[in-house]
């Protein structure tokens, strides 16, 4: 059976990514056309290095695995570690 929840008990989970990661709580919904478009995550610590240091992003609904005691989402939905790393310029050694 499904079951309906609120959005207003969705606000302040934690988010979790499909390979077990703390990405952060949900912060605001997006909401299009009586849908759900989209959801605004503050990002934790950890992700902020890779996200260019920002402090929160918006993760299409799409993306969204489950939601119950926490949400979890998508791991592709987020931009690559690796590529962050190599987009950004390498100091060179002395």
């Amino acid at each position: 059976m499904l079951k309906v929840k609120k959005i207003s008990e969705i606000l302040a989970k934690k988010v979790f990514t499909d390979t077990g990661d703390y990405f952060g709580e949900v912060e605001e919904v997006n909401i299009i056309e009586n849908k759900i478009d989209g959801w605004r995550i503050r990002v934790s610590g950890d992700f902020g290095g890779f996200l260019g240091g920002a402090r929160g992003v918006i993760i299409p609904h799409q993306f969204v695995k489950a939601i119950g005691s926490v949400m979890i989402i998508s791991r592709s939905s987020l931009p690559n570690s690796d590529s962050a790393e190599e987009s950004m310029p390498e100091e060179e050694s002395m």
